[in-house]
């Protein structure tokens, strides 16, 4: 397999492969779902740009993915939201460019967003850079969620629906997708992402950064309900989370703790709540 790599990739990268069937072999070119690291840098009145976050994400929406992890993980109040831009330091590397973003806020953050060093994590991981057990557990939460939940039946309709909102889910088959659905089953966004986390960072930045409230009645992902995802839904304020897939036993405790209708196993035939 090669590949063909943009100077600037987008979200998908052209590859030629040999495809192995019963009836022979082929070469072909394929779409592969771009995975490249993300530096986010934060600013504050009288503070310097200073690096707090490094993830592997998909190219696209990068602005709204680090404006949504600040909110999620309880370091910037969305109304403090200033800008965000790529980087441009000349010492920045041809790789780093555009692969490096500073958010400035317009006040001082909620809390010491560094700790001992630069939280990092992989497309898979969505509480790396934890220092300990109990610092992953303390969610941080927005206000409750106090208008109309959507109907079973509303729910078991929102994976189809995000379903045609995934493009590039459809030209690669390797990515996540989230989005942020009314009462009626309306969706107001779709992200993708090879991080599932990083999917649902899109979806609140894209709020945010649109001056709208991240708060919402449904939260609706492709893969399983895990810890991390119960967790930012319960720091944007959604009211529920339905996922394609299965929850985890932490995830159904905080979704219990916090108020958060958690439903597992949706499709158009049946869902499951545990919470």
């Amino acid at each position: 397999m090669t590949l063909d790599r943009a100077r600037r990739p987008g979200p998908t990268v052209r590859a030629r492969v040999h495809e192995h069937a019963a009836a022979g072999e082929r070469r072909r070119e394929d779409r592969l779902a771009t995975e490249e690291p993300l530096e986010v840098r934060l600013a504050w009145p009288g503070a310097p740009p200073r690096r707090v976050w490094v993830t592997m994400r998909t190219p696209g929406h990068d602005f709204e993915l680090a404006a949504g992890w600040l909110v999620h993980e309880g370091v910037a109040d969305p109304a403090s939201v200033h800008g965000v831009a790529y980087c441009t330091d000349e010492a920045l590397t041809p790789d780093q460019e555009l692969n490096v973003v500073t958010v400035t806020l317009a006040a001082p953050p909620l809390r010491d967003p560094g700790h001992r060093h630069a939280g990092s994590g992989s497309s898979a991981c969505g509480v790396c850079g934890k220092d300990t057990v109990d610092e992953a557990l303390a969610t941080p939460r927005g206000p409750r969620w106090s208008g109309p939940l959507p109907a079973p039946d509303v729910v078991r309709s929102l994976p189809d629906a995000l379903r045609a909102g995934q493009a590039v889910f459809a030209r690669t088959g390797g990515v996540h997708a989230a989005g942020l659905a009314t009462a009626a089953g309306d969706l107001l966004v779709v992200r993708e992402d090879v991080g599932r986390h990083n999917a649902v960072d899109k979806v609140t930045g894209a709020r945010v950064l649109a001056g709208a409230s991240s708060a919402e009645a449904c939260l609706v992902v492709s893969g399983r309900a895990g810890f991390e995802l119960v967790q930012k839904a319960v720091a944007a304020g959604i009211g529920s989370l339905a996922a394609v897939g299965a929850p985890t036993s932490l995830s159904v405790r905080l979704a219990t703790d916090a108020g958060l209708a958690l439903y597992g196993f949706t499709s158009a035939s049946r869902c499951v709540r545990y919470a």
